[in-house]
């Protein structure tokens, strides 16, 4: 059974109020001045309702940032291992100075909270899409670690429901939050590059891998981990200890996305926004002397290359135009073909890759109903591009992809990956 949390409903409370005696209802009220948004706290009518689910190392990092923010009351935490769930709790608890955070085993306990404006979401990737989609239908907005999809037709689906049922998604891509990054995508989208050739990516590993099974092991009671759920929609194998952490589970016996979707989907993301968030390339050629090269409808090039980059730091990208080009890398530092590219602007600096600014972003956009940077439709088009160089990959040689029908062309071997089997009750 999973940890429950008892509610008790709004007009059953009113009528247990009312029958106190006078002389209680005579008595003073104190109000805390935090219930009151004074001495710099926020009013509960102005915060954020956030609980968590899958919250393992990433998704730690991700809470801290969270917690950061004076408008987010983090009230419940859901995870199939038993020393997570407690874990979250104690940071959640001691941060609140309380011991309100509720712990469940079942994501679907958690989104049954009316309570809870929004989700954490950092399972592994072989969760994210599912847990993101049921997370919308159950009327909650989420900021969802990546990779955020399996393949190209979650990613189509993902996009589509975030749009249908009005929801705020956020993708863990933080790097179009921090400003170098976004000048240097700010150059190559408005024109300051001249007309734009090349952009690349840094992939950190391209190789094409089948999920595999490990030797069985003896199963844990479920209530320490809950296996069954833990593979959720991937197919079923045997419990192996090895598999708990950073088994991503991707398209469970076919593909596995590797670098090209685990970092791609930072460092096409960005070429993304520097080509205008337009759809994915329509042609991708397997890789040839280190490259991977794919190619817009208008002739730009997305390039995916291990080699050659500026040192810069991790997830570099380079930009390059017909009158000027931009490197930049997570050292927070950026290099340009000539000085006049900064117009006499001071870019800011912030080394490392943090993650507060797009958490911010989110929360900001939960309060407007706005777009936040790394919303749905732009997630959907740069995982198709790297499900697609995938692909390609995996093939070992070109394919054609058709924007308007998402599907590749003339290409049966292609198009049979651009989806998987989902185990019940998770298809989708």
């Amino acid at each position: 059974m999973s940890d429950t949390v008892t509610q008790v409903p709004r007009r059953a409370f009113l009528k247990s109020a009312l029958s106190v005696t006078g002389t209680a209802m005579l008595a003073p009220t104190i109000i805390p001045s935090s219930a009151l948004g004074l001495d710099g706290a926020v009013a509960p009518s102005d915060r954020i309702v956030v609980g968590g689910i899958g919250i393992g190392n990433r998704g730690t990092y991700d809470l801290s940032c969270f917690l950061q923010q004076p408008d987010v009351q983090f009230v419940a935490v859901c995870d199939v291992k038993e020393r997570r769930r407690l874990a979250v709790k104690k940071i959640a608890d001691d941060h609140h100075g309380n011991e309100n955070c509720d712990m469940y085993r079942d994501f679907r306990d958690l989104l049954d909270r009316s309570d809870i404006d929004a989700l954490l979401i950092a399972t592994g990737p072989n969760w994210h899409a599912t847990m993101a989609m049921n997370a919308a239908k159950a009327g909650k907005d989420m900021y969802c670690e990546k990779p955020v999809t399996k393949n190209i037709s979650q990613s189509l689906i993902l996009a589509e429901t975030m749009r249908r049922t009005g929801r705020v998604f956020q993708a863990g891509t933080q790097r179009r939050n921090l400003p170098h990054f976004a000048f240097a995508c700010e150059l190559a989208r408005t024109g300051r590059l001249g007309k734009l050739k090349k952009v690349y990516a840094h992939p950190a590993g391209m190789q094409a891998m089948m999920s595999g099974w490990l030797p069985p092991e003896p199963e844990p009671d479920r209530e320490v981990v809950d296996w069954n759920m833990y593979l959720g929609p991937a197919a079923w194998r045997p419990f192996n200890e090895k598999l708990l952490d950073g088994f991503n589970f991707e398209k469970g016996g076919g593909l596995v996305g590797g670098g090209v979707l685990e970092w791609g989907s930072h460092c096409v993301d960005l070429c993304q926004w520097a080509v205008g968030d337009c759809p994915p390339p329509v042609e991708y050629d397997p890789p040839k002397d280190g490259e991977l090269v794919a190619r817009y409808e208008n002739g730009t090039e997305l390039i995916f290359r291990e080699k050659g980059w500026i040192p810069l730091g991790s997830c570099p990208v380079r930009f390059e135009g017909e009158t000027g080009w931009v490197e930049a890398g997570d050292s927070g530092k950026i290099v340009l073909s000539s000085p006049e590219l900064l117009a006499g602007r001071q870019v800011e600096e912030i080394g490392g890759y943090p993650a507060t600014f797009h958490v911010r972003d989110f929360l900001d956009c939960v309060k407007t109903r706005s777009k936040p940077k790394g919303n749905a439709d732009a997630a959907c088009n740069a995982h198709i591009a790297c499900h697609a160089a995938n692909i390609a990959l995996a093939l070992d040689r070109q394919v054609k992809f058709d924007n308007t029908t998402h599907t590749f062309i003339d290409d049966e071997q292609a198009n049979r990956l651009r989806s998987e089997a989902l185990r019940e009750p998770w298809r989708l």
